[in-house]
């Protein structure tokens, strides 16, 4: 080829790598391809035609290569040794031999060909590229203009590439337009066949999380932390915080001089109100924070059941509520836990029914009067076995009773379990329950009642379930609590205990052995030092990890 036709290949290469800013060698290998491609249409497809630019100087060199057989198959691609020895003397099996080609014109046809295959590879060379540098900025808040609104989603120009809002992470009531400036969280970016599809978010936890650090230089400097982030976007959010130098303040870090610094996070999310919250490890702490600025008078925790039961005056009740229930929703994303609130009166109410109900228990199951059963549930006695079980000193030192009282009172209640548990245990038996499951320690007559009624008959069948099946629990799923209901949940049987007796059965019918079913803790791992050495966690998805931070399945939105 003349030397000018070598210069402008070259030159053409390096007007592409310039103009889509991607590697020239990825330009030139694509040229190649393309010759190659056209060469071979005019050749014959069947061929291997190699082509090769001169990155320096831009020669180009066109070849035919045939592999080194001991047997042809295809006479197109292959020669025997025999025959390549009388070509080259140093040659073997598994190598090949060339056959230059000379220059070609390329046909209008072929030049098309050719132009198809550069554009595609420098097409796929584009995406890979944007692709890789977009992958490493998800969770990062970045700038772009409006290109268009398709159905609600709106494409935005970022400089290298595009990308989407879609109608569920924008902000409600929020309008863009063609032109308009948009700051957005990159959310997710995956690797799709019509290239890089990079996914934007303004209504996601993280945005408000992302927007702080860029506001609060402590957070950014890691003095404050951002503990939990809950939103209702464009409306209302709770955001938890806690310090790690014990001079710095995090909310008032947060508000900032005359609030300058929520200000500017409220008008980037369209005037959404933000309650700054500070964190504390204490759940109890944490949850009266997180509903304020409502009054709480008393809080009921069940730490099983992440659960809490708050007391509130009676004029707080709808503040702490809020409207449509977004001050109490808000709170339990942001803590996690499930939050039931009830007024000063409500709960006197109940309270009173409780004793109602357990002094009805104790006239009917002791026979006694209702002054006997009123104090024996003013002082704390709850049921049977409390009365039953509990040191004969503390009954006989209840105001009004003397010892012979707390003796018959002892005798009358155990009189009375013993009558309950038989008819258990004839209930279990006639349901057909064997007497393997019967015999089997940790399993009392009214457990063994509730596993017959639920079809649990032997001690193989016990030991088949799983902890959950006998203790309840909670599933997950795309963030919301789903109660799961366990047989033998009444008797506030906890899931450790639940797995003891599921594995000790196992252990009995010879299914596992001891050692299998209790293993002895592993020592901690420790450096050089004698610092614990913590295991790396498990990688995560790109979108997962942005809400990592958060507590996704607590403290985030659906």
């Amino acid at each position: 080829m003349a030397s000018a036709n070598r210069l402008e290949l070259l030159q053409i290469a390096d007007a592409v790598a310039r103009e889509k800013m991607i590697d020239r060698g990825i330009v030139i290998e694509a040229m190649e391809e393309a010759i190659q491609k056209a060469a071979r249409s005019k050749y014959g497809a069947e061929y291997d035609i190699r082509a090769n630019i001169d990155p320096k100087n831009g020669q180009l060199d066109m070849a035919r290569y045939r592999e080194v057989v001991e047997e042809i198959e295809n006479h197109s691609t292959e020669i025997l040794l025999e025959d390549a020895k009388a070509l080259v003397e140093d040659v073997e099996i598994g190598g090949f031999i060339s056959d230059p080609l000379p220059p070609m014109e390329f046909g209008r046809v072929a030049a098309q060909t050719a132009k198809q295959v550069i554009v595609q590879k420098v097409r796929e060379a584009e995406r890979d590229q944007q692709f890789d540098e977009y992958k490493d900025r998800v969770g990062e808040v970045i700038n772009g203009t409006v290109k268009r609104v398709e159905y609600g989603n709106v494409v935005v120009d970022l400089g290298r590439g595009e990308a989407v809002v879609r109608r569920d992470q924008q902000i409600p009531r929020e309008m863009f337009r063609q032109g308009d400036r948009i700051r957005a969280l990159v959310l997710d970016v995956r690797r799709e066949a019509r290239g890089p599809q990079i996914f934007l978010s303004r209504a996601a936890p993280p945005f408000m999380a992302a927007l702080f650090m860029q506001e609060v230089p402590e957070i950014y400097d890691g003095i404050i932390e951002i503990k939990a982030v809950a939103r209702d976007p464009g409306s209302r959010a709770k955001i938890g915080v806690i310090s790690n130098d014990s001079s710095i303040d995090p909310v008032g870090a947060c508000v900032g001089m005359r609030g300058s610094r929520v200000q500017a996070v409220v008008g980037e999310l369209q005037g959404e109100k933000i309650d700054i919250i500070p964190w504390s490890e204490d759940h109890a702490t944490f949850i009266v924070n997180a509903l304020q600025p409502a009054e709480v008078a008393k809080v009921v925790l069940d730490d099983d059941a992440e659960r809490i039961e708050v007391v509130v005056p009676d004029d707080q009740l709808s503040l702490a509520i809020g409207r449509r229930g977004q001050n109490v929703r808000l709170a339990s994303q942001l803590t996690g836990w499930d939050i039931d609130i009830m007024t000063e009166a409500d709960e006197s109410e109940r309270r009173q029914k409780e004793f109602e109900i357990q002094t009805a228990l104790f006239i009917e199951a002791l026979d006694v009067d209702e002054m006997i059963a009123n104090l024996l549930v003013s002082e704390g006695f709850s049921d049977l076995e409390d009365v039953a079980f509990v040191p004969f000193e503390e009954i006989a030192s209840i105001d009004g009773f003397d010892e012979a009282t707390a003796t018959e009172l002892q005798a009358r209640a155990i009189e009375h379990l013993e009558a309950v548990n038989a008819a258990h245990l004839e209930a279990a038996r006639t349901a057909g329950m064997q007497e393997d499951l019967i015999e089997f320690d940790g399993l009392s007559a009214p457990m063994l009642a509730a596993l017959a009624a639920d079809g649990i008959l032997t001690l193989q069948d016990f030991a088949e379930l799983a902890d959950w099946e006998l203790a309840g629990g909670y599933t997950v799923t795309n963030g919301q609590r789903t109660k799961d209901d366990g047989i033998l949940e009444d008797f506030d049987i906890g899931e450790e205990e639940a797995q003891t007796l599921i594995m000790t059965a196992r252990v009995v019918l010879g299914m596992m052995t001891a050692e299998e079913a209790f293993p002895v803790a592993e020592e901690i791992e420790e450096d050089e030092e004698g610092e614990e050495i913590e295991e790396a966690p498990a990688e995560l998805s790109d979108a997962d990890a942005v809400f990592a931070d958060f507590d996704s399945e607590k403290s985030l939105p659906n």
